[in-house]
C-alpha cells in the first residue's frame, strides 16, 4: 500500500488504523509496508506526534 502523502490524510488513517488494528506504529509501519522514519517526518513536519503510551498521534 502507498502512504498517504497528504499530512492530514496520512494523520486521519495512520490513527484509525492504531485505533482498530495495530497495537503499535512498528506493527502498522511493518504490515503496511510503510517507512517509519518517513511516516514519523511527515506527520512531525505538520505538528503531530506519536504517544506510545495511546498509540496515536496527537
Amino acid at each position: 500500500m502507498e502512504m498517504p502523502k497528504d499530512a492530514f490524510v496520512l494523520f486521519s488513517c495512520v490513527n484509525s488504523w492504531l485505533r482498530d488494528f495495530y497495537g503499535s506504529l512498528e506493527e502498522l509501519c511493518e504490515d503496511k509496508g510503510f517507512s517509519k522514519e518517513e511516516l514519523l517526518k511527515i506527520l512531525s513536519e505538520a505538528g503531530f506526534s506519536y504517544d506510545r503510551e495511546k498509540n496515536r498521534f496527537i
